[in-house]
This record gives structure tokens, sequence and C-alpha cells, in this order.
């Protein structure tokens, strides 16, 4: 298929490498459009793809047209792309703003798809939700499928609550995954660890633990449990845990991600 990316940042690019790594495109079904003169000279060095600065020029002839741009971009982008789009042309929007009434009335165009990806797409590792129109054709939702797998995992939602949603799980918690990351290596540092073998068994203790959730099929808590021995150091290392509060302040921190992503979405 013929592939516009408008606009392409590290997400826009992060979706282009998945598609040309797994031969889901080819370079010269490839085009693009960005702000900067000097990053479409990149991505064309780096990747074989046309791309310039013209968004119009950019979408003329793709089958499907990739959204990549910031939120305070997307006014601007769908009145210039207005009614310049052909109604056999699919817009998968990844931009964290605007829903779909948004999209479909500022395009006016109805082949729409609103996706939420996170930021471990950079390596194939994604998790992506969307959602689409109920009339969007089986072609159209079948591409959209095969171009967000190319990410990692996706999930298609029919009720577009659930991206707010996913963007204050999926979409933020990578940040939340890193910030406890950044806290575990210095409290491995502060007891005497060189910050090199800290990172080194953090890292590998949270992906592996990670790992064997996903896999083994057991509840989180039973897995924690097989860790904790009556009275030993991980008993008495998840009481100070739970004595500062770490689960009621993830619940809010996703709560208020929830709040805040209603707002930047539906104003």
């Amino acid at each position: 298929m013929k592939i516009a990316f408008v606009g392409c940042g590290v997400m826009g690019e992060a979706i282009l490498k998945s598609l040309l790594a797994k031969g889901l495109v080819s370079p010269q079904e490839v085009t693009a459009s960005d702000v900067s003169h000097s990053r479409c000279q990149l991505l064309s060095q780096r990747y074989g793809i046309t791309c310039g600065r013209d968004n119009r020029r950019a979408v003329d002839g793709a089958e499907v047209v990739i959204l990549a741009i910031k939120p305070q971009n997307l006014d601007e982008v769908m009145a210039e792309l207005q009614g310049h789009l052909k109604p056999h042309q699919l817009v998968i929007s990844i931009a964290a703003r605007g829903n779909l009434a948004d999209l479909t009335q500022g395009l006016s165009h109805n082949a729409v798809v609103r996706a939420m990806p996170n930021t471990p797409a950079q390596i194939g590792q994604g998790m992506t939700v969307w959602t689409s129109p109920s009339g969007l054709s089986q072609p159209h939702q079948e591409a959209a499928k095969a171009i967000l797998s190319s990410l990692g995992k996706e999930l298609y939602v029919s009720d577009e609550k659930y991206i707010d949603m996913s963007t204050a799980v999926s979409g933020s918690g990578p940040a939340y995954v890193f910030l406890f990351i950044e806290a575990f290596i210095d409290a491995a540092v502060h007891i005497g660890f060189s910050r090199e073998v800290a990172s080194e068994l953090v890292l590998q203790t949270v992906l592996g633990s990670a790992q064997l959730a996903a896999e083994s099929g057991k509840h989180p808590a039973e897995l924690r449990n097989m860790v904790t021995s009556p009275g030993g150091v991980t008993a008495e290392g998840l009481l100070c845990l739970e004595k500062g509060g770490l689960r009621a302040l993830l619940t809010q921190a996703v709560i208020k991600g929830y709040q805040k992503s209603g707002k930047l979405h539906h104003r």
C-alpha cells in the first residue's frame, strides 16, 4: 500500500521504520511531509523515502494517510487537507488531541481512525489502542490493523471513551515505569552498587518480571506471594512500599491523567 506521513517525528518515524522492517511497504511507496527541511533530509537519507514540506502534495496518491503531527498543529493541518482527501483514502491520526468528531469534521472526511500508540512502539513492543466510526469499511479496518500491529500489540475499541482511558494507562504508563526504574536504580546505588551494575540488575529484573507476568497466566498478587517469604527481606520491603501509599498514588496518577486526557481531546 502507498502511505503518506503528515508530520514524521519520533512516533511517525517509529511507524515508518516498523512498516519498512516488516516489508509492508517499500521506500518507493512512502511519502512524508514535515515542517523541518533538515528533518526531511534526514528521513530521505535514512530510509530512501520522498519527503518535503508540502502536506497536500505528500498525501496525493496515498492509500493511507498517517497524521503524526504535534497536537497544537492539528487544526491547521486539518484545514489545509480539508476537501483535498479522496473517499478511498484512510486517515489514521496518532495526534494526542482530536476525537473522531473533530477529525471527520475538520477533514470533511469519514474514513478516519484515531489511535493511541505508546513509546515502546519505537522497538516494536508498543501497545496501541484504536477506534473508528461504525461505518468504516472492512478493507480500511484491515489496513489500520496491519499498520498498527507492526508497532507491537493493537487493540480495537468500539467506544471512544476507552481511548482517553488508554492514554492515561498505556500512553502515560511508560513514564511511570521509567520513573520506577530510575528510583529503583538510585536505591541500589544508595546501598552500595555502582550505577552500571545497579542499572543492569534493575533493568533485567523489571524486564524478566514483566515477561513472567505476561507468560505465566498467574495473577500479579500470586506471583508477588511466590517471592515473599514470611518475615523475610521481601516482606519488609513490601511493607515499606504499602505504608508509603504506592497503590493509592499510582491510582491517583492514572485518574488525574485520564481527567487531563479528556480535557485535551474534547476541548
